[in-house]
């Protein structure tokens, strides 16, 4: 019989390990994260009806490359390509509901995409010290950005490039599953499996503004 109390004391010893991956990261990151959410499929959607596995907890969802089912893994990571925070869903959950809880511990400036835009998300991030970078959509009225933001909204491929290594390297989404735990005790071996990759995608970033102001009084 599985001692659970062992189970526990175990998993907390692995954490202490980590721990100090963690904390480089943190320190290192600066103030520039992205968040972003990605689809974890659990079967191709023709099977959907037949699916008893993940019957009531997977949901139907859409993402820009189209319909699945399954769950929503969302996202954040520094500039360093060092994941900060996860959150599991299902795959019909608001991306922007899991914002406020996943930017507790955050600072600075969290970039996004069009997905994420919302006045009333923007306002409580704000209260905390964050603010909220997103881009455009094309009926909105234009507003001041500073150069540095308009240059890494530019920058979505990071995180993109991370949610492909997670997925094609360590291999975090299959339709193999054969029971909810069974997924989450894969996907947290996958999620720590990638933070001890000797190579992270990351994004090389200077220090713009001075660049610029420098360019403008040379030119």
């Amino acid at each position: 019989m599985l001692d659970f109390t062992k189970l526990f004391v175990d998993v907390d010893d692995c954490w202490k390990v980590f721990q100090q991956i963690y904390d480089k990261h943190l320190l290192e990151d600066g103030t520039r994260r992205r968040i972003d959410s990605t689809s974890l499929k659990v079967c191709h959607n023709k099977r959907i009806s037949r699916n008893r596995v993940f019957e009531g907890i997977a949901q139907i969802g859409k993402t820009t490359m189209g319909w699945f089912f399954g769950f929503k893994l969302h996202l954040v990571i520094n500039e360093l390509g060092g994941l900060l925070g996860f959150r599991l869903t299902a795959g019909n959950v608001d991306d922007r509901s899991t914002v406020e809880k996943m930017a507790n511990n955050l600072f600075g400036k969290l970039f996004d995409d069009k997905g994420y835009i919302s006045q009333s998300l923007f306002e409580k991030l704000l209260a905390k010290g964050i603010k909220l970078v997103t881009d455009m959509r094309a009926n909105m009225k234009n507003r001041l950005m500073e150069l540095e933001e308009k240059i890494l909204l530019r920058k979505r491929s990071l995180i993109e490039t991370v949610n492909d290594t997670l997925k094609n390297v360590c291999q975090i989404e299959h339709s193999r599953h054969r029971s909810p735990i069974n997924l989450l005790a894969h996907l947290i071996v996958g999620l720590v499996a990638y933070t001890r990759l000797p190579k992270k995608p990351s994004l090389k970033f200077e220090n713009v503004s001075y660049r610029f102001t420098e360019f403008c009084l040379t030119a």
